[in-house]
């Protein structure tokens, strides 16, 4: 399991991904909705891995990633961006990146994306996807997270 950090300005998109994290038996410790809370969020968490939107107001992605891996090399970093264009995804792996995603992300995606870094957290999806629905079953009350926005 991993602790993860949701960066997106888009509500919709950090809950999505809170979902889909947690469906993958991670742990999502906070989402937040720009480049700024997420250095923030980094620094106080140091959480094992970071999804990060690219087109953010405030601070955007490309600019966070820059300012969380000049002060912490490790961070394991995986973009996510709705424009595909090879510029933007060149210019995320230059700026320490570890692996990009092409919006919309599903479950399949952000498992391939996961397992490139964390080799670790091979389990087969569809064994991950029963543990999630089996924790549903336990806990009636199962939420995707706050409405703290």
């Amino acid at each position: 399991m991993l602790n993860v950090l949701v960066v997106d300005d888009s509500l919709f998109m950090r809950k999505s991904l809170e979902k889909l994290l947690e469906e993958l038996g991670h742990k999502v410790v906070k989402a937040v909705k720009d480049g700024h809370e997420a250095v923030s969020a980094y620094e106080t968490l140091h959480p094992d891995l970071v999804t990060m939107d690219i087109d953010m107001p405030i601070m955007n992605g490309l600019e966070a990633l820059s300012v969380i891996k000049r002060k912490h090399k490790d961070a394991n970093i995986i973009m996510t961006t709705a424009k595909g264009s090879d510029k933007i995804v060149k210019a995320s792996i230059r700026a320490g990146a570890k692996n990009y995603i092409l919006k919309p992300i599903t479950v399949q995606k952000l498992h391939e994306a996961i397992i490139k870094i964390f080799p670790e957290e091979t389990m087969d999806l569809n064994t991950k996807r029963e543990k999630s629905q089996e924790k549903e079953k336990i806990d009636p009350f199962y939420e995707l997270g706050s409405d703290d926005d």
